[in-house]
């Protein structure tokens, strides 16, 4: 017998996956969402031995997952094998009940995520649209030792960090500072970049995971002053890129790529990951650090039986027509 329920706190997710992958896996991460304004919709799905469970939010008129920008992934917690793909479906089914239309991104398929959740929409009488919605940029290190890893850059790159490195002093931290931290939004404040989506958040989620001795983060100085920061994290055999910043005045001392090189010598011969983590995005310079590139997709999920779908359906059979 399963049981569907829904909850408007995220504490319900405690417990609910054994294994963590991610930083965005993790019932904390949610709670700082929730705590950020975003309001939770928590659909479980509940047997006498096993629980699945989605992350949701209303928006836009429709259930979205529960995430922001910060968010490499989204992903549904549930048992692997035919006992999660059980709950899955019924959840589907009971989520009619909810919503005319499911909108999940970005979801990774290298674990089967996207697979499962199209399977389990699908066969619950939803009609999915998957597409690709972005870009993940990876490392596989593959027993490597940085100098061996280092070996197999562009040419422009080791050259650029031999003729730069002596140039900037790095700072880096496997624990939360303060001044640092202080550094790191300054530093981001004057970069190219936009204005950071939720300060207050990443600083939160930057203090937990060094109370929990997974954040890494680097400071390049010259001459004294402050002139890039790049935060990360190491869990799970991986790390994981969050922020890279620098003064955009300061750029020909290519602090960035000391920085780079410096945290990626530290993860791979120090933390022994498996795998480095560049999150979304494509950008060009991102080719000259990673090896892989691993797509995230989009689910759009729409229920024919409810009149308020029609609308998109009817679109949506459109540009199919279209396309072909």
């Amino acid at each position: 017998m399963i049981a569907a329920s829904y909850h408007d706190r995220v504490n319900v997710l405690q417990g609910t996956s054994a294994r963590i992958s991610s930083p965005f896996d993790r019932a904390e991460w949610f709670a700082l969402l929730a705590d950020s304004g975003i309001a939770p919709m928590v659909a479980l799905a509940t047997s006498e031995d096993a629980v699945a469970a989605m992350a949701l939010t209303r928006a836009n008129g429709r259930l979205e997952p529960l995430r922001n920008w910060y968010s490499f992934t989204w992903r549904q917690v549930a048992p692997e094998g035919p006992r999660g793909d059980a709950l899955l479906a019924a959840l589907a089914r009971d989520l009619k009940a909810q919503a005319h239309r499911v909108t999940l991104w970005p979801v990774p398929d290298e674990d089967g995520s996207a697979t499962r959740l199209e399977t389990a929409f699908r066969g619950a009488g939803w009609n999915v649209t998957r597409t690709q919605s972005d870009h993940n940029h990876v490392l596989p290190v593959r027993g490597r030792s940085f100098a061996e890893y280092w070996e197999s850059r562009p040419g422009q790159l080791r050259t650029t960090l031999k003729r730069k490195a002596k140039k900037v002093e790095v700072e880096l931290l496997t624990r939360f500072d303060a001044s640092a931290w202080g550094e790191y939004e300054e530093i981001y404040a004057q970069s190219w970049k936009e204005a950071e989506g939720d300060p207050a958040l990443l600083r939160r989620f930057a203090e937990e995971e060094g109370a929990a001795g997974r954040i890494r983060l680097a400071i390049a100085r010259h001459e004294g002053r402050a002139v890039a920061a790049q935060f990360w994290t190491v869990e799970a055999g991986c790390a994981f890129i969050h922020k890279l910043a620098h003064l955009e005045e300061m750029k020909p001392l290519s602090a960035g790529t000391t920085l780079s090189a410096a945290l990626f010598e530290h993860v791979i011969d120090v933390d022994k990951v498996d795998l480095v983590d560049f999150g979304t995005g494509n950008d060009r310079y991102k080719a000259d650090w990673m090896e892989q590139v691993r797509p995230r997709f989009r689910l759009d999920c729409l229920d024919p039986r409810q009149p308020a779908a029609w609308p998109p359906l009817a679109k949506r059979l459109a540009n199919n027509l279209l396309r072909r």
